[in-house]
Order: C-alpha cells, then sequence, then structure tokens
C-alpha cells in the first residue's frame, strides 16, 4: 500500500484522532457535502439543523477513513517464542466499524483472529489493532479478511492463520434488498489451517461463547 497522496504534509491522524481545524482537507471537502445537501432540496444556511452539517461530515470522513494513512499502521510487536509454544492462538469477538466502498454506508460486526505460532508470538493488543486500520478505510469485507491475514502471515511467519469476520451491512439492510439482521461471514485461510482438523478446532473455539 502506498501514501495518501491527498494527505498534506502535517495532516496525520492517529486511528481514533479527530482532524486538526487547520487541515485543508475539511474545506475540500465540506464544498461537495454542501452541494451534495443543497441539490437534495435542503437549504444549509436557513436549516439550523444543517449549519456546519457540511463541516462535521468532512470531519467526520477524516476520523473514520484514517487507515488510508500508510503511517497509522500498527507495527506489529513480537516476541521470542522461548516457550515453543506451538497450539493455537485465538483472540475472537473484536468489534470493529467499516464503510462499504460501494454504497458509502457502515458495515460492522466482530473478527475472530487465530495463528499458530512459529518462532515468533505477537502482542494481543496488536490483533484489534491491525483490524481496526484496515476497517478504518471504505472497504469490502472479503478484502478486509484479506489484508488481515495477510499481514500476519508475512511479518509473524507463523504455521499458519485464520482470519473470520461476521458483520451486518447497512446497505443491504436500509436500501437495496432491505433484509434487517442478515448476516455475511468471510474466512481467511493460511498455512497449516488449510487442514480440515486444525480448522475444526477454530470453529470449536469460536462456537464457545462467554
Amino acid at each position: 500500500m502506498s501514501e495518501n497522496p491527498e494527505s498534506p504534509a502535517g495532516a496525520h491522524l492517529e486511528l481514533h484522532d479527530a482532524p486538526a481545524p487547520s487541515d485543508p482537507r475539511i474545506d475540500r471537502i465540506s464544498g461537495h457535502v454542501r452541494e451534495i445537501i443543497r441539490i437534495l432540496g435542503l437549504s444549509p444556511e436557513s436549516d439550523p439543523n444543517l449549519v456546519d452539517t457540511d463541516r462535521r461530515v468532512a470531519k467526520m470522513y477524516l476520523e473514520i477513513f484514517s487507515g488510508l494513512e500508510e503511517g497509522n499502521r500498527p507495527k506489529l510487536t513480537t516476541f521470542p517464542n522461548d516457550e515453543r509454544y506451538t497450539a493455537m492462538v485465538m483472540e475472537k469477538d473484536i468489534p470493529f466499524y467499516s464503510m462499504c466502498a460501494h454504497h458509502f454506508v457502515p458495515f460492522y460486526g466482530h473478527g475472530h483472529i487465530a495463528y499458530i505460532p512459529n518462532e515468533r508470538i505477537v502482542g494481543l493488543s496488536k490483533l484489534p489493532r491491525l483490524l481496526e486500520f484496515f476497517a478504518r478505510r471504505p472497504q469490502l469485507q472479503e478484502r478486509l479478511t484479506e489484508q488481515v491475514a495477510t499481514v500476519l502471515e508475512e511479518e509473524l511467519k507463523p504455521q499458519g492463520v485464520m482470519v473470520v469476520i461476521e458483520a451486518r451491512h447497512l446497505c443491504v439492510e436500509m436500501r437495496g434488498v432491505r433484509k434487517p439482521g442478515s448476516l455475511t461471514v468471510t474466512s481467511a485461510i493460511r498455512g497449516i489451517f488449510m487442514q480440515k482438523a486444525v480448522r475444526e478446532e477454530f470453529l470449536d473455539l469460536l462456537r464457545r461463547r462467554g
């Protein structure tokens, strides 16, 4: 992935940061949002509920799309696997929020990430941070699932990785087919998880709620 060419110098955002008021992208985005409001037959000047809505939307986009900034990608802190641990490590029910790249409406749910170590293990806090980083951009659930698995495979070099994401998509629930409550499930499988017995262990651990 490359640096976002639209990000001006000094406009770098942490994943949870709101943009600085001086960020020039706010004015650029808000002008387009204001025009959309007008095209819809609304008045951003006279309706008190719409005053500054364009700027609020611009700031929101910069915040929730902060994963587009390559500098925000979390560094995977790893440690030597001195205990020679070779069983599964799973972090499940990790909440996330993202935006559908097709309609710019939210999809949200939970990610379940597992790996079997080789020479190194990863700090557990990095797994949800990695999911959040890739979620904070216009996204496809299929791509999000693969991106998390690929980074873990490339940087941790484990025996295997498996990622499952379960999500509700508002582009399905509030428009188009309008099927509230439907759940989309995607998976990415690497290495030893290609073996049926290992996948079944993952699924068994996943089913153990609470």
